[in-house]
């Protein structure tokens, strides 16, 4: 092989793994501008809430468990954005990945939570959505377009979903 020969072949087999890092399957997201794969779960309440039908509202879908530390920090700062802006045409729905359904209902009523929990019981929309991290977080514009993939929570990412959310009800 000449040097020009393994240049050539270097150089593709940088840009094949750059193009599948730039995948949204690759980084375990769902792509920015893409519809939001539509889902039905039962909520904690017990009815169904499907996500289509929420379609003329922003709407942020938080998959959190209950064996995650930052996701139970999380979850009072999700309530008090959904207070903010419930009124204004914005839903927030938590997804729930535990196989007890009990053990969601008894964290989400010690941490005060107000917005729908719905339960992902055999993880089937996490595998949808192609979830790789606890809490994931995905904020959805009222055309039902993903405009906002997070991964993880750090205390001040709630400063930066409260902007979105702003930028997404205007």
């Amino acid at each position: 092989m000449t040097p020009h020969t393994l240049i050539g072949r270097a150089l593709s087999a940088f840009v094949l793994a750059a193009a599948s890092l730039a995948s949204p399957l690759a980084t375990g997201a769902i792509a920015t501008q893409a519809s939001a794969p539509d889902f039905t779960l039962r909520t904690m309440s017990g009815p169904n809430l499907r996500l289509a039908e929420q379609r003329g509202r922003v709407v942020m879908v938080n998959f959190w468990a209950t064996w995650c530390g930052p996701c139970r920090q999380e979850m009072p700062q999700l309530d008090r954005l959904y207070q903010k802006y419930k009124s204004s045409g914005f839903v927030l729905l938590g997804v729930n990945v535990d196989e007890d359904a009990r053990k969601a209902a008894d964290v989400a009523a010690k941490l005060g939570v107000t917005f729908p929990v719905l339960l992902d019981t055999d993880k089937a929309v996490s595998k949808l959505y192609d979830l790789s991290t606890m809490p994931s977080t995905v904020i959805i514009d009222r055309d039902g377009k993903v405009r906002y993939f997070h991964r993880g929570y750090l205390a001040g990412y709630e400063d930066n979903y409260d902007k979105q959310i702003r930028e997404l009800l205007k």
